[in-house]
């Protein structure tokens, strides 16, 4: 299962985000679940550390992905962390058994 934990600064922004796992839906190269989180996760970051040019806290291997905004970035990288968890939502509707988001206060 990918694990989605987004970082939250009270109810209304999101500092970052920590994606993990694999969906298991599909063998590794065929799998569209894992596919779509990593696109869409990928786009997010590369938006705001390269079109904002926010400073943020990134880690990578396989399987895993930790963003963490610096907190004078937050406001501007807003409607970015919006949209991207709009949208892992709307796949975890999709894909219950593959997908689960969650939300934390950091």
């Amino acid at each position: 299962m990918i694990k989605i934990d987004f970082y939250m600064a009270g109810k209304d922004y999101i500092k970052g985000f920590c994606v993990s796992g694999h969906s298991g839906y599909a063998k590794t190269g065929s799998d569209i679940v894992c596919a779509s989180v990593s696109s869409a996760v990928y786009m997010a970051a590369n938006t705001m550390t390269d079109v904002i040019n926010a400073d943020a806290d990134i880690e990578v291997r396989d399987g895993y992905i930790y963003f963490m905004l610096q907190p004078k970035y937050i406001s501007s990288c807003h409607n970015i962390l919006l949209g991207l968890k709009l949208h892992l939502a709307t796949l975890e509707e999709q894909y219950p058994k593959n997908i689960s988001v969650n939300y934390m206060e950091v």
